[in-house]
């Protein structure tokens, strides 16, 4: 049972009864009263799940919790799935080894430029303004 500054902690009361240890979780307020130490019984967490528990537990010492949303910001996000799907077909059909035998730059450029228009058919101008919102350029190693 650990107490914080306000006197209320999670006090975790086993009991055993036929070999079996059953646990009672309480939320407990510790006060004074005529010089001795009482406590009162706030509330009973016991059936909430463990995990919540623990948050209330960890609250109490002071930790503060952020909801997700505001803890992560995205500042840039490129999209990948298309490019994996389109990547593994290629990859299975051997288009690399059709374009060049031997690895380069060039087979590289060759191979990302027919996946993009492959993902999405535009221009060569529209092409190249897209191609930085995708993971392509990096998953070919063309990016410069």
């Amino acid at each position: 049972m650990k107490k914080n500054q306000k006197g209320l902690c999670v006090a975790d009361i086993k009991r055993k009864y036929k070999e079996q240890v059953y646990h009672t979780y309480l939320l407990r307020r510790s006060y004074r009263e005529d010089g001795k130490v009482k406590q009162q019984t706030l509330a009973n967490l016991t059936p909430l799940p463990d995990e919540t528990r623990e948050i209330i537990r960890e609250s109490l010492k002071g930790r503060t919790f952020v909801p997700l949303e505001e803890a992560i910001e995205i500042t840039r996000s490129s999209a990948h799935g298309h490019v994996a799907a389109a990547r593994k077909m290629a990859q299975d059909l051997g288009l690399a080894e059709l374009i060049c035998a031997k690895p380069c730059r060039e087979r590289d450029l060759v191979e990302a430029m027919v996946l993009a228009r492959l993902i999405n058919p535009q221009t060569k101008l529209a092409t190249t303004r897209w191609w930085h919102t995708t993971t392509l350029p990096e998953e070919l190693g063309v990016r410069n």
